[in-house]
């Protein structure tokens, strides 16, 4: 380990970010030194700026990555290097706002049934079920689900802050079939790594990912999937069915409201709540024969 990289992953640590963020941060200064051949204590914001322009123009990065590349060197050079740093000489790119895919209920059914091997079936129906982000979710201890009070703890979810979510009774009794049929009874991870489910550690996030794509493709789905479209299926489906945007807020784990306000511009009822001007015009049924 180089001394800048040592010096750091301490200064990232001592602010206790997460895991994903230290990795994330940590790739992205050696990928900037790699680039240019050169230490990047040795570079400066034209090379910041040459960089920048790189992952837009040539790599093709989407603006929120490259936000996410700039944040990793603006730590380095402010917190690591205790250097000036410039926002108007390297602003951060506008961040494209996209509406997420939402599955109907039919399709999110069509999606779990889908699933192969059997385990899964209940990777895909926690997601769905609970909102829970893949991390989150392969991170899942035994010991979080209390079927007693029918919630599932969430332990350092992102921004390392811990929540209760609602645990499903279908998603229980998948949660036992599961644990029946495992051959070695896990006792810390609920869906442990390794291909005889008995690892040290819990499944990796690709794993996760993985089990929704493969679904999907089985399933015939003409929408993309993914393990955070069951998450915002979670919500909208939930904003359809009569919650309100502050209890899914904190199922979700957002921080701010502002975050959750996306859900409404997804909810059929909203969308249909008002006729397009079109269906008030009087227009006749036929039209004039081409001459």
């Amino acid at each position: 380990m180089t001394h800048l990289r040592k010096l750091m992953l301490e200064e990232l640590q001592r602010r206790n970010y997460a895991e994903t963020t230290l990795g994330c941060y940590i790739r992205t200064v050696e990928d900037f030194s790699r680039h240019f051949h050169c230490a990047p204590d040795r570079l400066g914001p034209r090379h910041i700026r040459e960089y920048q322009a790189e992952l837009f123009q040539k790599r093709k990065l989407s603006p929120n990555t490259v936000a996410q590349r700039l944040a990793a060197l603006r730590f380095f050079y402010s917190k690591t290097l205790q250097k000036a740093w410039s926002i108007e000489e390297t602003p951060y790119p506008r961040k494209a706002v996209h509406l997420p895919t939402i599955l109907s209920q039919d399709e999110v059914a069509r999606l779990i049934e889908a699933a192969r091997p059997a385990w899964h079936r209940p990777l895909l129906m926690a997601l769905y079920a609970t909102g829970l982000r893949r991390a989150e979710r392969a991170r899942l201890k035994v010991s979080d689900i209390d079927s007693q009070r029918m919630v599932i703890h969430v332990q350092g979810g992102k921004g390392r802050r811990d929540r209760h979510v609602l645990l499903s009774p279908k998603l229980l009794e998948e949660l036992r079939r599961h644990w029946r049929r495992l051959p070695r009874k896990p006792s810390v991870w609920l869906f442990p790594g390794n291909r005889h489910h008995s690892g040290d550690q819990p499944i990796d996030t690709k794993t996760v990912w993985h089990a929704c794509q493969k679904a999907s493709q089985r399933a015939g789905l003409q929408k993309k999937a993914h393990p955070h479209t069951l998450r915002h299926c979670f919500a909208t489906h939930l904003l359809e069915a009569g919650a309100d945007l502050r209890t899914i807020q904190i199922l979700l784990g957002h921080r701010d409201l502002k975050e959750t306000t996306i859900y409404p511009h997804l909810w059929q009822r909203h969308l249909h709540a008002t006729a397009s001007p079109l269906d008030s015009l009087q227009l006749k049924d036929t039209l004039p024969l081409e001459e």
